[in-house]
């Protein structure tokens, strides 16, 4: 039922995502993409991430499926990890100006991943800074996108 909801949610997010995406105004001077092209691919691909998540669930959901077994047993606590990772970035989106993009991110993404791998702090630590700062410096660097600094100086 939660990968159901979740499917929901996905799908009105990239619905309502791609219609603002489809509101950039079009500008035509040098770029032959535009602004467009990025948000509606990742619009896109919220899109193909919700029908692959529906494709895995009606395949576990099918009788004799050893991945259907046992459902009503966690629903409880699928509920409850859903409800605070909502939490959890909706808390990471009001810090995102305050901390910045690298800080916010790599604290997001670390929490994330302690609840989901637990005991692999080595690897959770340094995959969340790696990716944060990483992902940090092509966005400002070298496609040249305004990400909020916070405490960083550069």
């Amino acid at each position: 039922m939660a990968n159901r909801i979740t499917f929901c949610f996905a799908v009105v997010l990239a619905a309502v995502y791609l219609y603002a995406a489809g509101r950039f105004p079009a500008l035509h001077l040098s770029d032959p993409l535009g602004p467009q092209a990025f948000p509606r691919l990742l619009g896109i691909g919220l899109l193909l991430s919700a029908a692959g998540l529906l494709a895995e669930t009606l395949r576990a959901g099918k009788p004799g499926s050893p991945a259907g077994e046992g459902k009503a047993q966690g629903a409880g606590r699928c509920y409850a990890v859903v409800v605070g990772a909502v939490i959890w970035t909706a808390l990471y989106f009001a810090a995102f100006e305050w901390l910045g993009y690298a800080i916010s991110t790599s604290i997001y993404l670390l929490a994330l991943m302690a609840y989901f791998r637990p005991g692999k702090w080595m690897s959770n630590g340094l995959t969340s800074v790696l990716y944060s700062f990483g992902s940090y410096m092509i966005f400002k660097k070298l496609l040249l996108v305004a990400l909020p600094a916070g405490f960083l100086p550069f």
